[in-house]
């Protein structure tokens, strides 16, 4: 196995690669699922918003956190994704769990059930959270270590 500095800078994209492909997995489902499901919840709603329209902007917004991680990999990327992620799975679990009720504009959408969709959602937005945050340690460690290169002299040996 590669230990110099290009097998670091190897296996530090490799990883970099795979986590950024969960991330935008996990947000992907998410957007899909919650596209998918929005019909369903159009008569949820207080006179501003319906439950559908949240979950319509939930999916844009995964989108959009997908997006922005693909074109521009970097640590505020990973955090708005790990955001997006981390917010949709809790407040999942937070309307499952709990009747909370309305909310201002926000309708009550409490549903104590477990359904296959919900629970690939869950699973998604879970996997997305998880990998999106080991994503930005990873991208502050090497940022960390480069910085550290940079800062060595160019007659001591490698570390």
């Amino acid at each position: 196995m590669a230990t110099g500095p290009a097998g670091r800078g190897r296996a530090w994209l490799a990883v970099t690669i795979v986590l950024i492909v969960i991330v935008v997995a996990g947000l992907a489902i998410d957007a899909y699922v919650h596209f998918d499901l929005a019909g369903n919840y159009e008569l949820i709603k207080t006179s501003t918003l319906s439950q559908a329209d949240l979950f319509r902007i939930e999916g844009a917004v995964a989108i959009v956190a997908a997006l922005l991680l693909l074109l521009r990999p970097r640590r505020y990327t990973a955090a708005i994704a790990a955001i997006v992620a981390g917010s949709a799975l809790l407040v999942l679990l937070l309307y499952r769990y709990n009747d909370i009720g309305r909310i201002g504009p926000i309708p009550s959408m409490y549903e104590p059930i477990w359904f296959t969709k919900k629970t690939v959602a869950a699973y998604a937005e879970g996997a997305a959270l998880i990998a999106a945050v080991a994503l930005l340690v990873v991208l502050w460690a090497h940022s960390a270590r480069t910085a550290d290169d940079a800062r060595a002299p160019a007659d001591s040996p490698p570390a």
